[in-house]
């Protein structure tokens, strides 16, 4: 089965990048940034404030993607979610644990694990199908290439949300793409080349 990239979308220094376009928001930390990004793409859903910056920044590309490009999809479990980074969810992991020291914060627990930011995805827009995280130095297109792929010959995919979304600190680097079994937007074949090549962009 052939499977193409469609779509992407990058956030890292204080930009956002998608096919054609380009997106600068002034800010002087992470979570001023995310903020203000949230309120240019009027995306109206409060959750978003309590979430971790991991979550947010997992939810603010997908959402950007799938404005972009809407999923043609028979139901919620033909679409998966196949996500990766090189910190897990440490930057909750370390906000948690300074909340110990006065009284543990049970809403900081809850982003203690990296797929939650795939959950947020899932809840926002309504996805059932199947989901994987993965934790590696850098962004591993091979695996992603040959995870994603598995995924539509093995079972009802007939669409992914793929990427990197890697959060600690002050530091943050997204990358967000859409596979599908449609040739349709960017029409790329899901290759690990092609992956690298938008990733670097």
């Amino acid at each position: 089965m052939k499977t193409f990239i469609t779509d992407f979308c990058i956030i890292r220094d204080r930009q956002v990048l998608t096919p054609g376009s380009r997106i600068g928001v002034q800010a002087s930390t992470v979570e001023e940034f995310l903020t203000k990004l949230y309120a240019r793409i009027a995306a109206p859903y409060p959750k978003f404030y309590k979430m971790d910056r991991q979550s947010k920044s997992g939810f603010l590309a997908a959402e950007m993607l799938l404005t972009r490009s809407p999923l043609s999809r028979g139901s919620a479990d033909t679409v998966a979610v196949v996500l990766s980074n090189a910190n897990a969810s440490l930057d909750a992991d370390i906000q948690f644990e300074h909340s110990t020291l006065t009284l543990a914060s049970p809403s900081l627990f809850v982003y203690t694990l990296p797929n939650i930011v795939i959950g947020e995805i899932c809840i926002r827009h309504g996805i059932n199908g199947e989901n994987a995280f993965f934790v590696s130095p850098t962004f591993d297109a091979l695996t992603m290439e040959s995870y994603v792929t598995q995924l539509f010959h093995d079972g009802p995919t007939q669409a992914c949300i793929a990427g990197w979304v890697d959060v600690l600190g002050e530091s943050y680097d997204v990358f967000l793409y859409l596979v599908e079994t449609e040739k349709r937007g960017l029409g790329l074949p899901h290759q690990a080349n092609e992956l690298v090549k938008l990733y670097n962009l």
